[in-house]
Protein backbone atom coordinates (compact mmCIF):
# COMPACT_ATOMS: atom_id res chain seq x y z
CA UNK A 1 0.00 0.00 0.00
CA UNK A 2 1.25 3.77 -0.83
CA UNK A 3 0.23 6.70 1.63
CA UNK A 4 -1.61 7.78 -1.54
CA UNK A 5 -3.58 5.47 -1.70
CA UNK A 6 -5.04 5.67 2.35
CA UNK A 7 -7.37 8.20 2.30
CA UNK A 8 -9.76 5.36 0.47
CA UNK A 9 -8.72 3.03 2.53
CA UNK A 10 -9.24 4.45 5.31
CA UNK A 11 -12.76 5.52 4.39
CA UNK A 12 -12.13 9.20 3.47
CA UNK A 13 -13.41 12.50 5.17
CA UNK A 14 -15.71 11.02 7.15
CA UNK A 15 -13.12 8.12 8.71
CA UNK A 16 -10.45 10.85 9.11
CA UNK A 17 -12.90 12.91 10.84
CA UNK A 18 -13.51 10.36 13.30
CA UNK A 19 -9.92 9.42 13.43
CA UNK A 20 -8.86 13.04 14.56
CA UNK A 21 -11.68 13.33 17.12
CA UNK A 22 -10.77 10.37 18.73
CA UNK A 23 -6.90 11.53 18.92
CA UNK A 24 -7.61 14.85 20.65
CA UNK A 25 -10.21 13.16 22.96
CA UNK A 26 -7.81 10.59 24.01
CA UNK A 27 -5.09 13.35 24.73
CA UNK A 28 -7.58 15.47 26.64
CA UNK A 29 -8.50 12.29 28.90
CA UNK A 30 -6.27 10.56 29.41
CA UNK A 31 -2.85 11.70 31.65
CA UNK A 32 -0.32 9.62 29.71
CA UNK A 33 -0.72 12.03 27.03
CA UNK A 34 -0.34 15.09 29.16
CA UNK A 35 2.79 16.46 27.84
CA UNK A 36 1.33 16.98 24.57
CA UNK A 37 -1.50 17.92 25.12
CA UNK A 38 -0.56 20.92 27.17
CA UNK A 39 1.17 21.85 23.91
CA UNK A 40 -2.12 22.97 22.59
CA UNK A 41 -4.74 25.40 23.33
CA UNK A 42 -7.44 25.23 25.45
CA UNK A 43 -10.23 25.16 23.13
CA UNK A 44 -8.81 22.22 20.15
CA UNK A 45 -11.21 23.28 16.97
CA UNK A 46 -8.54 24.67 15.47
CA UNK A 47 -6.13 22.05 15.77
CA UNK A 48 -8.53 19.62 14.90
CA UNK A 49 -9.48 21.02 12.04
CA UNK A 50 -5.83 21.79 11.29
CA UNK A 51 -5.20 17.87 11.67
CA UNK A 52 -7.92 16.91 9.74
CA UNK A 53 -7.12 18.98 7.13
CA UNK A 54 -3.62 18.03 6.80
CA UNK A 55 -4.42 13.94 6.98
CA UNK A 56 -6.77 14.42 4.25
CA UNK A 57 -3.99 15.23 1.70
CA UNK A 58 -1.36 13.97 3.46
CA UNK A 59 -2.74 10.10 3.00
CA UNK A 60 -4.05 11.15 -0.71
CA UNK A 61 -7.45 12.76 -0.23
CA UNK A 62 -8.01 16.87 -1.13
CA UNK A 63 -5.23 19.21 -0.47
CA UNK A 64 -7.20 21.26 2.53
CA UNK A 65 -4.65 21.76 3.98
CA UNK A 66 -2.43 23.49 1.06
CA UNK A 67 -5.42 25.55 0.10
CA UNK A 68 -6.57 26.99 3.08
CA UNK A 69 -2.58 27.79 4.95
CA UNK A 70 -0.21 26.90 2.07
CA UNK A 71 2.14 24.22 2.58
CA UNK A 72 2.32 22.23 5.71
CA UNK A 73 5.67 23.61 6.77
CA UNK A 74 5.54 21.01 9.42
CA UNK A 75 9.00 21.52 11.00
CA UNK A 76 9.06 25.30 10.42
CA UNK A 77 5.63 25.28 12.18
CA UNK A 78 6.03 23.27 15.17
CA UNK A 79 9.39 24.74 15.98
CA UNK A 80 7.86 27.19 19.02
CA UNK A 81 6.64 23.83 20.83
CA UNK A 82 9.77 22.13 22.62
CA UNK A 83 9.67 18.72 21.37
CA UNK A 84 11.76 16.00 22.29
CA UNK A 85 11.23 11.47 22.92
CA UNK A 86 8.50 11.95 25.48
CA UNK A 87 6.39 14.47 23.12
CA UNK A 88 7.18 12.45 20.10
CA UNK A 89 5.94 9.06 21.26
CA UNK A 90 3.09 10.62 23.62
CA UNK A 91 2.14 11.64 19.95
CA UNK A 92 2.68 8.00 18.06
CA UNK A 93 1.07 6.57 21.06
CA UNK A 94 -2.03 8.83 21.23
CA UNK A 95 -2.80 8.44 17.46
CA UNK A 96 -1.83 4.82 17.30
CA UNK A 97 -4.86 4.09 20.11
CA UNK A 98 -7.01 6.51 17.86
CA UNK A 99 -6.34 4.50 14.48
CA UNK A 100 -7.51 0.85 17.18
CA UNK A 101 -10.08 2.72 18.40
CA UNK A 102 -11.65 3.86 15.22
CA UNK A 103 -11.32 0.60 13.59
CA UNK A 104 -7.95 1.19 11.03
CA UNK A 105 -7.24 -1.79 9.24
CA UNK A 106 -3.97 -3.84 10.44
CA UNK A 107 -1.96 -3.55 7.76
CA UNK A 108 -3.03 0.42 6.75
CA UNK A 109 -2.35 1.32 10.69
CA UNK A 110 1.14 -0.68 10.56
CA UNK A 111 2.28 1.31 7.66
CA UNK A 112 0.37 4.70 8.71
CA UNK A 113 2.60 3.70 12.40
CA UNK A 114 6.12 3.98 9.94
CA UNK A 115 4.91 7.16 8.35
CA UNK A 116 4.23 8.67 11.77
CA UNK A 117 7.01 7.39 13.77
CA UNK A 118 9.50 9.10 10.48
CA UNK A 119 7.41 12.69 10.31
CA UNK A 120 7.60 12.73 14.16
CA UNK A 121 11.28 11.97 14.91
CA UNK A 122 11.76 14.69 12.32
CA UNK A 123 9.44 17.45 14.35
CA UNK A 124 11.57 16.87 17.37
CA UNK A 125 13.72 19.92 18.11
CA UNK A 126 15.30 19.43 21.92
CA UNK A 127 18.14 17.63 22.12
CA UNK A 128 18.54 14.80 24.61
Amino acid sequence: MHLSEAYKIIGGEISIRKLVDNFYDLMSENPDYFAIRKLHPQNLKDSRDKLFMFLSGWMGGPSLYVKKYGEPRLRSRHLVFSIGILEKDQWLSCMNQAMINTGVQEGLRKNLVKAFEQTADFMRNRSE
